[in-house]
Parts: C-alpha cells; structure tokens; sequence
C-alpha cells in the first residue's frame, strides 16, 4: 500500500464576512503569544480591544469586499504545492491541508481530516519565512495540543523557518526586477515593509527581526545591481507599546523629502490580504503621494509564483522520512542568543 504524506499549511486566517471581524479578532487577541497576560486578565483585554477595534477593521475590509482573500489565495498555494510535490516523485500519496490560526478552518478541525487520512507522515509548513514566537511558534503549538486529541500518531515533522530559501528570495527579486527593468529613468528606493512587532518581544529572544533583514539582504544580494538602494521597514503597528522600527510610514515620509520613488516589497507576507491590499495599495500610497514621493509601486506578494512553490515543496522534500517531532531540531540560522528560536544548535 503506497504510504500516505500529509501536509499541513499555517497562516493567519482572516474573517470571511463582516460578522466575522470582531470574533476573529478575538481570536487573535486571546492568543497568549499576542497578549502576554495570564488568564482572566487576557480574556477582558482581549475582548476590550476586539471590541474596540471591531468598527475600524471592518472598515478596512470593506474596502476589500467585506472579507479576507487569505483563505482561497492560501489554498491556491496548497493546490499547486500539491502539483510540485508530485513532480518530486516522492513515493507518497500526497494531501496538503490548510489551518488558520485565528479563524476558518481551525486547527482542532483539521487535525481530525488529518486523522482520517491516516498518514504515515505529517510535515507541518508554517506560510511565515520569518520565524515568530507570535505566529509560527503560537500555530505549531495549537497544533501538538490538537493533532494528541485528534488522535494522530504518524511521525511529524516541522519546517521552523525559511527567511533565505533559494526559491522564496528568487521570486522576490524577480519581481522587484520587473519594476525597476519597466522604469529604468526613475529613481527608486527598495522599501522591504514586514509587519512590525513591539520591541519588548524581540528583547525578549524573539529572532523576526533579525530574520527580516536577512530576507531583505538576501534578495537584494539576488538583484545585483550597483548602487542598489534599499531599507527595512517595518508597519501595522497598534497600542501604546513601542515598535521594532524604522516605521514604514516614516520611511515613506524620508523617501518624499529626498525625492525618491519607491518600490514596496511585502517582503514577509506570502499572501495577499487586509495589510498588503490596503495598508500598503490603499493608506500608504496616499501617504506617499502627500509626502511629495514621486513614484510608488507595490510589489506583489509571491503567492503562487513557481520559484517560490518550488522552495515550498523543497523544504517538504527535505522532511520526508525524517524521524522526528515538531519541532525537529535543525541548526540554527540565527544566533544563540534568540532564545525564543524553535531550533537547536
């Protein structure tokens, strides 16, 4: 009987009507690896700011038709993963699932389609290059708790992180080249935005960051062109805490004041959703245009783009066969001093 490969894809969720907004926030801000406070403090802050920012997020989404694209858009990827892993000849059936972690379809949901499976194998694929204790570790954690009282005893394996894979830098220096190639009389600065996180986390031994710049450096390793010019930036900031930085609003504001054009790279997201399709095509465009930026494109979050699928199913590759439970312990790409870093070394 050929042996059974199932794939499990993490991302955010993302609220599939406008019902939805205020208890997928919810769900978000109950999460301990977002709000650090011990229970019953977390719940009534959660529900405090779930409440509070309900309104203003279903403003945003109804700029984009009143819900997320994240779940079809992650599907697609899980979808055409399938196809690739298939090219890979791997001597498996192969079934990617998609988890979200905030909203539909829920983990403890798809642990039991995972369990009707019956595989041989799990690899669980977080859609986060950059490794966070806020969103890869927070969804393999839900998922052990889960997949136990699911009842799945396949051996499993985790992909931790992968900031500087061939195909995820590839993809994204590509289309960074089809901008700049399209407007070779302009001058443009590379503005790498990923979402943002308070200081406090990275102190505490959280490796995003560092990871983020890796990304950024990498692909404009992969660009090489003389004299390129670029920073990391980092939006979607919220509360009164302070933020990793530079702001990617104030960068847009140093891009006007030096009469630079700019090319925005989502370099972070995988996906297209509320902070790509409107913070960055929507609110910071306008802001750019009120800076006096003389140009402003965005780059396309990676998606579907063959490069970056084909890394996907590398890093799967990569996994099958291998003896070992989540998270599986690889070497480190960061320094020991990022404790909060899921792999050994």
């Amino acid at each position: 009987m050929t042996a059974r490969l199932a794939v499990v894809l993490f991302n955010l969720g993302g609220p599939d009507s406008p019902a939805a907004v205020k208890p997928f926030l919810f769900n978000l801000f109950s999460d301990p690896a977002i709000i650090r406070l011990p229970q019953p403090l977390r719940w009534f802050v959660a529900r405090m700011i779930s409440g509070k920012r309900a309104p203003t997020a279903a403003a945003i989404y109804e700029k984009i038709g009143g819900r997320s694209p994240l779940l079809p858009l992650t599907e697609a990827q899980g979808q055409a993963l399938t196809s690739a892993l298939e090219a890979f000849d791997l001597g498996m059936k192969v079934k990617v699932f998609v988890a979200m972690r905030y909203w539909h379809p829920r983990a403890a949901d798809v642990a039991k389609a995972v369990a009707a499976y019956a595989p041989d194998q799990v690899v669980l694929l977080p859609l986060y290059p950059q490794f966070s204790t806020t969103t890869t570790a927070s969804s393999l954690k839900e998922w052990r708790g889960v997949a136990e009282k699911a009842g799945i005893t396949a051996r499993t394996s985790a992909v931790c992180c992968y900031p500087v894979e061939q195909g995820f830098v590839q993809a994204q220096a590509l289309a960074i080249a089809r901008v700049l190639d399209a407007n070779p009389d302009q001058r443009l600065r590379i503005l790498f935005s990923a979402h943002g996180l308070p200081k406090k986390v990275v102190a505490a031994g959280d490796p995003y960051q560092v990871q983020v710049e890796a990304t950024a450096k990498a692909v404009a390793r992969a660009l090489n062109r003389p004299d390129l010019d670029w920073v990391v930036s980092y939006q979607s900031r919220v509360g009164p805490l302070e933020w990793i930085g530079p702001y990617t609003e104030d960068e847009i504001a140093r891009a006007g004041r030096d009469g630079c054009g700019l090319v925005v790279v989502p370099v972070a997201f995988v996906s297209e959703h509320s902070e790509t399709l409107v913070e960055l095509d929507i609110e910071y465009r306008h802001l750019a245009e009120a800076a006096g930026v003389p140009a402003y494109h965005r780059v396309p979050a990676v998606g579907t783009d063959p490069a970056f699928i084909a890394g996907l199913a590398r890093l799967v590759a990569a996994k099958v066969g291998r003896e070992t439970v989540a998270p599986d312990g690889e070497v480190r790409i960061c320094g020991p001093e990022w404790s909060g870093c899921l792999c050994k070394g």
